[in-house]
């Protein structure tokens, strides 16, 4: 894990065994260096301070912000277990169709905690998984977020399907729209392809709906992970709407 807000999100969730948290000993003061030193301490977690480039060495993307930590490996959610309520509340979930660049895997990550959803599905081929980049982008959202990794999506979404989740693709060529979505308030998976290819022909089969984001500019498409903000934070509105009783 490495950057700060990963690491501080990795020590306050305490999902999993942190073995050693690493900082220059060059850095600036900074109240969030000073909760990672805490939360290092209260946990009994190592904590070393260290030369710069001896810092480099350990880290795997271009800035770690001073900041490394050795963790044990996340441990993949079961889908079944994605797919049932949660606290009486209805599984909000994101699958992820063909996305290879680690920082929109990042991003998109971020964006799903901050948008309520409850858990994401990854294909095991073909996508970027949980590297030390996507983990700095996401900001500490996977220790938030329950990941299944799955053999094959489109297996995956008729299963999710099977068991009472609505699956909904998100495409340009949908020919509904995401504010016209009936189904916002009910168990549902968001469906989003990677940039340029969209949606693949099999998952797009078994989607129950495949809806788009209107665009007012010139412009045809927006980045996936700008897609997914809008199209999840529309269904966090609705569904917030549908529990406060609102029409």
């Amino acid at each position: 894990m490495e950057g700060r807000q990963a690491v501080r999100e990795l020590l306050l969730a305490g999902a999993r065994k942190v073995r050693e948290v690493v900082m220059a000993e060059d850095l600036d003061p900074s109240p969030i260096l000073d909760d990672i030193r805490q939360l290092a301490r209260e946990q009994r977690v190592t904590l070393s301070e260290v030369g710069r480039k001896a810092l480099e060495r350990q880290s795997h993307t271009e800035s770690s912000q001073g900041v490394v930590a050795l963790a044990a490996e996340m441990q993949p959610a079961e889908l079944d277990d994605l797919a049932r309520p949660a606290h009486g509340v209805a599984p909000f979930l994101l699958a992820l169709d063909s996305v290879t660049d680690p920082g929109n895997l990042g991003a998109l990550l971020r964006t799903a905690e901050c948008a309520g959803v409850s858990g994401v599905v990854l294909p095991r081929h073909r996508a970027a998984h949980l590297t030390p980049t996507v983990t700095k982008t996401a900001a500490g959202a996977i220790e938030h977020l329950p990941i299944a990794l799955v053999g094959g999506l489109p297996s995956a979404l008729e299963q999710l399907r099977s068991e009472g989740v609505w699956v909904i693709g998100l495409d340009s060529a949908g020919a509904g729209s995401i504010y016209d979505l009936a189904v916002a308030d009910a168990p549902i998976c968001l469906v989003a392809g990677a940039e340029g290819k969209g949606l693949s022909p099999l998952v797009t089969r078994r989607c129950d709906e495949v809806v788009s984001l209107p665009l007012r500019g010139n412009l045809d498409s927006l980045n996936v992970a700008a897609a997914v903000a809008v199209a999840a934070y529309e269904v966090a509105r609705r569904r917030m709407a549908a529990s406060d009783g609102a029409p």
